[in-house]
Formats: C-alpha cells, structure tokens, sequence
C-alpha cells in the first residue's frame, strides 16, 4: 500500500465499492451483517483514514471523508452507512484534537495502530440519553439498551451515555466509552429492518456494567444543547448524509440509464427532468453542509445551518427515489433490477435527528431571536 498521506482516497473507495457492490444484495435478502468489507475498509486503511497523520493515520479531510462514503452508499449503502458512524466518531476527536488542543490522542492513536471500530449510540440517544447510572465506589453500574447502534458486531469501543438521577443538581448525563467485551455488554439482534439491512444496527444491552469515574468525560444536564453537540453537529451529519447522497445518486444513474433505452417522449423527458432537478437539490444541499463543516465554527448558527441542510437532502434524496421508481416503471419492483432495495435503503434518511418538525421548530426559534442559551 501507498503511504498514508499519498492514498488517494475517492479512487480506494471506488475499486472498494465495486467489489462491496457483489455482497449487497446477499446482505439485504438475508439480514447479514456487512463484516468482509468493514474488514477491507480495516485492511485497506480507511477505518483510521480520519486520524491525522502526525498520529500515525491517514490525514484525510472531512470532505474527503464525506466523498468516500458517497460514493460507496452508491455501491454498498450498508457498508457506507455503518462506516459512517464509525468516521462521525473519529473526525469529531480529530476536529477537537484540533481545535480545542482536546486530550482525545490516545483515542485516535488506537484507531491508528489497533485499528479499532467505534460505534455510536449518539442518534438513539441524543441530547435526553437514556438508560441509568448507579454512583458505586470507584466509579458507576449503568443499566441500558441502546438502539440503532449501526456496526455492532464489528465494534471494539462504545461511545455512548446514561443518566445518572441521584445528583444535587437534579439528573446528570455521563459520557463514556466501554469496551464491546465488558463484563455485561451484549448485542441483542433486533435488526430485521425495511432498508440497510446490513448495517447491523442491533441493540447493545448494558447490565449491570461497570464503568469506572475515569471513563467518564463529558457530565451534562439532560435535553439541553451542549457545546460537544453543537460540534458532533457540525461533523456527523454531512458525512452520515453523505450516504444518502450516494443512495440517490446511484437510483438516478439507474433510472437514466433505463429510460435511455425506451422511446423517449416528452412526458418521459419532464419526468426526467424533476429527477435531475431532485438530484441537484441533494447535491447542493449536502455540498452546503460540508462547506460549512470546513468553514465554521460550532454554535447555534452553524448546527441550524447543517440540520437545514439534512432537512433538505432527506427530502430531495426521498423525490429521487420516488421519481426514480416512476420512470422506470413496473420494472422497478422487480427485486432484480435492484431499484426497490434503493427505495428501501433511503428511507433511512427520515430518522436520523433532528427530524424536520425539531428542526423547524430550532430554525423559526433563531429566526426570531429567541434566546436558545439555555436550551
């Protein structure tokens, strides 16, 4: 392999999502976790792609990032998507390593040289948590089920949270990370699901488990924005919308390609046309999400800005398909033309936070001048 900093990153996703593409379809008819190629992504770098080099990873930027996991959510959408939440975790530690001269070097260290898989509970969780953290000597015993963990059976490490009720100052989340081989931590698999069925996005259930006061690092009031959130924001969502992206995308080249072969007429032709227009609307919103990733700073305006963003790729990338499946006609229920799965897989972009109605309600809020500080 080429060293680090000459990867080019766009062509390794490429050839990586052509060979993925032929293990799709086994993994959305049977439920089966994408493992081989969360493997090659391991063996061919990407999993410590994120980590700046003078940490021994790859330095690849965040838009880059995003551009790999379009172009394989065009190939392989459950490997994107699952990939996605594992990038999300090491570009938020890296823009913290630096931005903030944060202490997360041991972290990205590990994803360096272990090449370990961290997995999320952020998107189930978010700014409200769930589950409860008991004080004990030494440190807490923390009761939870976490859902939609997306790369379960692939993961090493668990960033993740619960809350802790018996506090002075009234019910205080914990952030911590556990190993998937705790004493206590299992995955229970609840993923039979309508679309990205190989994202092994099964529940992580937490009995009893033991997490020690140093573990903890971040302690915060429930359902309240926190600055850590504003620059998870910031980061996560164009790369884990990036995935969607590249979902459209590859319904759109699908569809066209299929009506290039019919007579075209002008109906045909309009239809066609909202399909591109639908597809330019994804683009540019999403486009608009990484340039202000690079370009901003985390704070209100900027997560109104990127959630925005997500509120218009979920809806364009939704019309793509929905186009998609009108121009190429009957055909497109046909398991084998490949196009339901398509269908299927997007509608994923419909629940990953915030949601439009949360997102609209943020954006009328700073429109209007509320005062979001303690919010």
């Amino acid at each position: 392999m080429m060293p680090q900093q000459e990867i080019d990153w766009l062509s390794l996703a490429e050839s990586l999502g052509k060979e993925f593409a032929a293990r799709d379809i086994e993994a959305d008819e049977t439920d089966l976790f994408v493992a081989d190629n969360i493997a090659k992504l391991r063996s061919n770098g990407l999993i410590a792609a994120g980590v700046p080099i003078e940490l021994g990873g790859g330095g690849a930027s965040h838009a880059d990032l995003c551009a790999v996991l379009r172009i394989l959510g065009g190939y392989c959408s459950s490997t994107a998507l699952a990939f996605s939440m594992h990038t999300h975790q090491v570009m938020v530690a890296t823009w913290r390593w630096h931005n903030q001269n944060a202490p997360v070097d041991g972290l990205l260290k590990r994803v360096a040289n272990e090449h370990i898989v961290l997995l999320s509970s952020g998107g189930s969780d978010w700014l409200q948590s769930g589950g409860t953290a008991v004080k004990v000597e030494g440190g807490f015993v923390v009761n939870a089920r976490k859902v939609f963990a997306s790369g379960a059976p692939a993961a090493n490490l668990l960033l993740t949270s619960a809350i802790d009720r018996d506090t002075e100052n009234g019910a205080t989340v914990l952030h911590f990370a556990v190993p998937m081989n705790a004493q206590g931590v299992a995955i229970e698999t609840t993923w039979q699901a309508m679309g990205m069925r190989g994202t092994g996005s099964h529940d992580v259930i937490f009995s009893d488990v033991f997490v020690p006061d140093a573990a903890v690092t971040l302690r915060r009031e429930p359902g309240k924005w926190h600055p850590l959130f504003h620059i998870i924001t910031m980061i996560a969502f164009p790369l884990i919308y990036s995935v969607y992206v590249g979902v459209a995308a590859a319904a759109r080249d699908r569809a066209i390609e299929l009506a290039m072969q019919r007579r075209t007429d002008e109906h045909l032709c309009y239809m066609v046309g909202g399909l591109e227009n639908e597809m330019m609307a994804a683009n540019l919103a999403l486009g608009h999400m990484i340039s202000t990733a690079t370009t901003s700073q985390p704070g209100f305006n900027t997560t109104n800005q990127i959630m925005t963003g997500r509120t218009l790729v979920a809806k364009a990338a939704l019309n793509v398909l929905d186009l998609a499946m009108e121009i190429a006609g009957g055909s497109a229920f046909y398991r084998k033309l490949g196009m339901e799965k398509l269908f299927r897989d997007v509608q994923g972009v419909r629940y990953h936070p915030l949601r439009e109605e949360a997102q609209r309600k943020l954006s009328g809020q700073l429109a209007l001048g509320w005062d979001l500080s303690n919010n």
